[in-house]
């Protein structure tokens, strides 16, 4: 009877132990409704296509299961699958999920088209591409738009799907690196899907002054003002302050020549412990 109760103990120290393993293969993250907007005042293209919301984050979830990293991006509307012949359950998004898995490197450079650029604490060493573009077109604008430094840690899944109000993949847990999720660092960009976008752009749609039919509003003709419509701010908790973190970072400023003067600097959000 002693040894029994014995393994009983041991079983129950086991479960305690994986499931704390399992909670600490997940990541999750809020970000507040009605701040796709950008650095404050930025405003949707005009055809009716982009819907109020189809840009606004409101969560980011990764878990870990089998080797595989699942990834969630939500935003506050339904999405919308039956435009430009996509086939991926959704059409006008575009998402930049970019991790910090290394607190002591990473990029401090942003991708094409996004203007902007990380903190020297910041810097990214991941980044993986939700687009509803065909898989091989979104690897050869990496290949050609992407500074051979980088490419290698630009991740394209090879799926990815829109349902409802997530837009989901999964990639290789090794593709990201060895360590705990749970202490990397985020940020999610949300852009907009550009089936013909400007030669040195990745596929974004760009900020004009005025929104038009299918440009978004509020920013510079030129290209230094940013091209991201939210992203993950503060705790990542969805407190109304974070619209307030989120302008601060998105926060820009331009030469009379349409140079940047102020490149948009962005950080990182990690798990409050």
């Amino acid at each position: 009877m002693k040894h029994m109760w014995r393994y009983v103990v041991l079983a129950l120290l086991a479960t305690a132990v994986a499931t704390t393993v399992a909670v600490a293969q997940e990541v999750s993250f809020k970000d507040p409704v009605g701040d796709d907007n950008g650095p404050g005042n930025y405003t949707y293209p005009t055809d009716k296509v982009y819907q109020p919301g189809s840009f606004d984050l409101t969560s980011f979830k990764v878990k870990v299961s089998g080797g595989k990293a699942n990834i969630e991006v939500g935003q506050n509307s339904q999405l919308e699958d039956k435009c430009w012949a996509m086939q991926y359950g959704f059409c006008v998004q575009m998402v930049f999920v970019f991790i910090k898995t290394d607190a002591s490197a990473g990029h401090a450079e942003g991708l094409p088209g996004l203007n902007v650029q990380f903190a020297p604490e910041a810097g990214w060493n991941k980044v993986i591409i939700l687009s509803p573009q065909p898989t091989s077109r979104v690897r050869q604008e990496v290949e050609q738009k992407v500074a051979k430094s980088l490419q290698a840690d630009v991740i394209v899944p090879n799926r990815v799907a829109g349902s409802g109000k997530v837009i989901s993949t999964r990639v290789d847990l090794k593709d990201l690196g060895a360590g705990d999720i749970t202490k990397w660092g985020y940020q999610v960009l949300m852009q907009s899907n550009e089936g013909f976008p400007a030669a040195t752009d990745l596929l974004t749609r760009k900020v004009n002054e005025y929104e038009g039919q299918h440009r978004f509003g509020g920013g510079n003709d030129a290209d230094c003002d940013p091209h991201v419509m939210d992203l993950l701010a503060g705790d990542g908790v969805g407190d109304k302050s974070e619209a307030d973190a989120q302008h601060t970072m998105l926060a820009y400023e331009c030469n009379p020549d349409g140079t940047s003067k102020k490149l948009a600097t962005l950080t990182m959000v990690y798990v409050k412990k």
